[in-house]
This record gives C-alpha cells, sequence and structure tokens, in this order.
C-alpha cells in the first residue's frame, strides 16, 4: 500500500499481441538502428577539424593571429571568457573520457586536462596569463609552430576519429 499522499502505479505487461508489441516489431524491423559512437572517437571528429581549420588559418596568416593574441590580452575580460570556455569544454571532455590508454585515445584525455588546467589558470590568474601569451606569441615564429603543433594534432585527430567505424 502506498504511503500517504502518494499514488501507485501498475504497468501492465506486455501480452502478444498488443498495440505495444506490434510497434515494438514494427520499429525493430523497419526502422534504422540507433548507432553510438565510442567517446573518443566523438571528440576527436569534433575538435580534429576544429583544430585543423585553426592551424591552416594561423599558417596562413600569421599578422592576423598575432593581432588577434595582442587584442586579446589587452583587457582582462576576454582571458576570463577564453578560462570560462576552456574548464568547460575540458570537464565535458574527461566526463565522457578519461583513460588514459597506450594508444591515440590517450590524445583526448591529455585534451581535456590541458583544457581545465588551462582554463582555471586563465579564471583565477589573468594577469600571469596575459604576460605569458605576450611574451609567447610576440614573434611570428612562435605563432607559425603553434599552427604547425595544432594541425598536426587536428590531423590525427581527424585521421583516427574518422578512420574509426
Amino acid at each position: 500500500m502506498p504511503a500517504k499522499g502518494q499514488e501507485f502505479a501498475f504497468q501492465e505487461p506486455a501480452r502478444p499481441g498488443t498495440t505495444r508489441n506490434r510497434e515494438r516489431a514494427y520499429a525493430s524491423r523497419f526502422m534504422p538502428r540507433r548507432r553510438t559512437i565510442p567517446a573518443p572517437v566523438f571528440i576527436a571528429r569534433l575538435l580534429g577539424p576544429i583544430f585543423v581549420g585553426i592551424g591552416i588559418g594561423v599558417l596562413v596568416d600569421l599578422q592576423h593571429y598575432a593581432l588577434l593574441v595582442r587584442e586579446a590580452v589587452r583587457s582582462p575580460t576576454p582571458i576570463y571568457f577564453a578560462g570560462i570556455f576552456a574548464l568547460s569544454a575540458g570537464l565535458a571532455i574527461l566526463n565522457c573520457y578519461r583513460a588514459w590508454t597506450a594508444d591515440w585515445r590517450v590524445i583526448v584525455t591529455v585534451l581535456g586536462w590541458l583544457m581545465v588546467i588551462g582554463g582555471i589558470v586563465r579564471i583565477v590568474l589573468p594577469r600571469v596569463t596575459a604576460g605569458f601569451a605576450t611574451a609567447l606569441y610576440s614573434g611570428s615564429a612562435a605563432m607559425a609552430i603553434v599552427g604547425v603543433v595544432v594541425l598536426v594534432v587536428g590531423g590525427y585527430l581527424s585521421f583516427e576519429g574518422y578512420r574509426a567505424k
């Protein structure tokens, strides 16, 4: 007997020939099955092309991206919001996948942790972040190296993500 103020409901067991069983049989026969993608594959398919685009953009127009960094570090507001975004994205990645495997999937875990750490540093120490970014990205050679690294990581993630079945 239910407690006072609570309702008690039974779910009627399905019997052969009922409408619900006919709908299930039809759905299983004619409707496409949902295919699930493993979390590291999904994340690689998402981040890989983004990194490739950023890497190509940096390599094609180094001066524009250097200007973009200089403008972003002038005010603590973009640094703060970039920190919130990086922390959120990193936590989302780590909540979906955080295994330390001995294959390509470890890159997903490492990127998740780097985003979490980078987000926290940007939120807690925006002035330090601005100084570090100014020093690191002041030369075009540093921007070119960053562009190549991001392009290679993105290309590899795209390859592994879209290669997986």
